[in-house]
Order: C-alpha cells, then sequence, then structure tokens
C-alpha cells in the first residue's frame, strides 16, 4: 500500500518536523551514524530511513493514532509501533556535559499530560501530569538538559535534584521562578516578614529577572506546538523519549 506522506516530498518535511529540508537532512545522516540504517536480522525496514524519521517525527507533532499513522505511510499500525520505538531513542537530545564560565542558563518545570499513570500524579491542572524540569541556554535558547519525568504534583524545587537536572547543570549560573527557594538558583528577590514592599533596587532587579526567565516560557511555547505534549499516551520512557526527541527538533529549527 502506497503512503500519502514521504520525505521524497521536501513540502511534507517542515509541516512534521518543524524543520527546513536541509537541517531535516542533517537529522538523519546523523541518524546513520549511530546505525539506525544497519542491516540487522529478520524483516527489512519497509519504510527509506527518512520516512521512518519523518513518520516518528509526525507521531509527535499530530499525536495521531498508529492506525491513522500508518494509513498516512503506507504502513501496518504495528510496523509504525516498531519504527517509533527503533527510532525515538536515536532522535533524543544528548545533554551537554561542559558549559562555558561564562554560560547562564533557565531552569523551568512544565506539566505534560500523561495517561500513564505509573508515572504520572494528578496536579494543580487537575490532570495526570507529568514534571518535566527542562534547562535552556539563555543566550541561545537552546535546550541543554531534559530531566527525567516525575509525577506531576512533585514540587520544582524537589523535582529539581530527583529529576537529575541538578547534575547535569553542577555550579553553573542558572536563573530560576520562585518555586525553587533553597536550591542555590539565582531566584526573585521575596519581601521579608513585616516588609511591605520590597527597596527599589531589587524591584528593578526582579523586572529584569522576569524578563529573562520570560524566555524558557518562550520555549516551553513552541515545544507545546508538537502535540504529544498535550496528552501522551505512551508509557514507560515513552513520554522522556517524545520530550527528548522535540528538544532535539526545537534546538535544530533555531539552528537554521
Amino acid at each position: 500500500m502506497a503512503g500519502v506522506i514521504t520525505a521524497s516530498e521536501p513540502s511534507w518535511i517542515a509541516p512534521f518536523t518543524g524543520l527546513s529540508p536541509r537541517s531535516f537532512g542533517k537529522l538523519v545522516t546523523v541518524l546513520r551514524r549511530q546505525g539506525a540504517d544497519a542491516v540487522r536480522k529478520g524483516r527489512p525496514w519497509s519504510l527509506l530511513l527518512e520516512d521512518r524519521a519523518l513518520l516518528v517525527a509526525a507521531y509527535w507533532r499530530t499525536n495521531l493514532t498508529m492506525r491513522q499513522l500508518g494509513l498516512l505511510f503506507g504502513v501496518s499500525k504495528s510496523a509504525a509501533d516498531r519504527i517509533i520505538d527503533h527510532l525515538g531513542p536515536l532522535l533524543a537530545l544528548r545533554p551537554r556535559k561542559q558549559f562555558a564560565k561564562d554560560t547562564v542558563l533557565i531552569v523551568d518545570g512544565t506539566l505534560v499530560p500523561t495517561r500513564d499513570h505509573t508515572v504520572a500524579e494528578r496536579s494543580k491542572n487537575y490532570r495526570y501530569s507529568t514534571n518535566q524540569q527542562v534547562v535552556i541556554d539563555a543566550d541561545t535558547r537552546r535546550v541543554v538538559v531534559v530531566g527525567r519525568p516525575l509525577p506531576g504534583n512533585r514540587n520544582d524545587y524537589k523535582a529539581w535534584e530527583e529529576s537529575g537536572a541538578k547534575a547535569a547543570v553542577g555550579k553553573t549560573l542558572t536563573i530560576a521562578d520562585g518555586g525553587y527557594p533553597g536550591t542555590g538558583l539565582l531566584i526573585p528577590h521575596h519581601r521579608e516578614r513585616g516588609q511591605t514592599e520590597l527597596p527599589v533596587w531589587k524591584e528593578d532587579h526582579n523586572r529584569s529577572h522576569k524578563q529573562a526567565r520570560a524566555r524558557v516560557e518562550h520555549v516551553f511555547a513552541r515545544m507545546k506546538i508538537w502535540k504529544i505534549l498535550r496528552d501522551c499516551r505512551l508509557r514507560g520512557d515513552g513520554v522522556h523519549q517524545a520530550m527528548l526527541g522535540i528538544a532535539q527538533m526545537h534546538n535544530l529549527a533555531l539552528a537554521g
């Protein structure tokens, strides 16, 4: 059965990956270097590597079912599922291990509604969600670290350490909002007990702090164009792999 969507037609690439055909080609080259197209035992893949990468991106972008994806790409729903299981981990963002001395990072948590209740809990949005700690470079706005998903009722200051984000960042200067008290991160000034208002210099500092921290909110807005982050049906590590893969796509799109 012939598929409707194929990477051989460049017009399909941008809507389902957010990447230019040139950037998508670089992504496929990276996958080949990782052995994604190596000859393996058993039945060969029914799609070329380019089309398999596009299928995974289309799944994350649209959150369609396996049956719907199969029809679009001309494969069975079980084949679509196997392709996602195989390529999803290979598309994942690799966390940055070293940072320059003058690097400034920004961290915040975002809730991803998740149907797998073994990794999710009811959160402030009243849905079963996971708390995803995301760290970006304040200058380039690229995602540098995505922590392990934690139940959505976990406070950010606890999730910062438990997700592994703190260990990945080390001692690099990191900006956060007021939900990270006692973490050593750079957070806004708060009024002390009995204090009716902050000194002017603290108000000015908080204003600039808020403007800088807004960058991570902009990143969340761009990442959540990928509909799987609005209602993730994946189980186990699936939500983490999707988050890492979408972070990778976001960074490639910024690079142009």
